[in-house]
């Protein structure tokens, strides 16, 4: 006969192991691409160090031109055709993601060597989602600010963008509905929904995204144009038309 003693130290361990297996243990990284061709090697090259630890990294292409699926096939778990749209490519990895939580990455953003583990640390720790702090690489001085100023606006505002990063689990994500089938503003609208359960959990730890955007439009004019086309958002603006003004 079992001593009570002995029932309550069982009943202690049937209980850790349901916890255990309730605990998310898995990620998967989704990455959208669209003519990447240039910079995928050296962003999923950086990734192998995480698919070594049994992270799962999804390519989803959205029909690129320029040799991008190819190109990443050596490099990820798996690559998907989906449909072109940054929100729709996203969408389609999550469903093709096996991990308990999803980082959703940018084809241009490198992640810190222990990414895996603070994302899932945040997780089981009680966190529904969250993000990382950025860092703009770039000539520019003026990119060091704007990392700055987004990051601290995020953290105020529980917002977050794609830049940043943003990791959430996998059945809070499907909750929500994924992200918005929308041509822009994707990641504030999903940051709104998910904001809606609860703030996010920001790290402080710095993800290194590129400054081509920026540098490309001009540092100044491509702040101006963001900051408009949020106010545009904010007051309830279409995303395709906001879309349209961007392009």
């Amino acid at each position: 006969m079992t001593s009570p003693a002995g029932l309550q130290a069982l009943h202690s361990e049937e209980n850790s192991d349901e916890n255990d297996v309730m605990k998310p243990n898995s990620l998967s990284i989704i990455i959208p691409a669209f003519c990447e061709a240039v910079g995928i090697e050296a962003t999923l090259a950086a990734l192998a160090l995480y698919r070594a630890r049994g992270v799962e990294v999804i390519v989803v292409d959205g029909g690129s031109h320029d040799g991008t699926a190819q190109l990443a096939e050596p490099y990820a778990t798996a690559v998907l055709a989906g449909p072109r749209g940054r929100a729709r490519q996203m969408n389609t990895g999550a469903i093709r993601a096996r991990g308990d939580v999803l980082l959703f990455l940018h084809a241009d953003t490198q992640l810190p060597p222990d990414a895996d583990q603070q994302i899932l640390s945040s997780i089981r720790a009680g966190a529904l989602w969250g993000r990382f702090d950025v860092r703009i690489t770039g000539a520019p001085r003026m990119l060091r600010v704007v990392a700055a100023l987004m990051n601290r606006r995020s953290r105020l505002t529980g917002i977050a963008t794609g830049d940043q990063a943003i990791f959430v689990r996998c059945d809070t994500f499907h909750r929500i509905g994924g992200f918005p089938d929308q041509p822009l503003m994707e990641d504030i609208e999903l940051s709104l929904r998910l904001r809606r359960l609860s703030r996010p959990d920001c790290l402080r730890t710095r993800v290194t995204t590129s400054g081509r955007r920026w540098e490309s439009r001009g540092v100044w004019k491509t702040i101006l144009l963001m900051w408009r086309l949020r106010w545009r958002y904010w007051r309830g603006e279409s995303a395709e038309q906001l879309a349209e003004a961007y392009r």
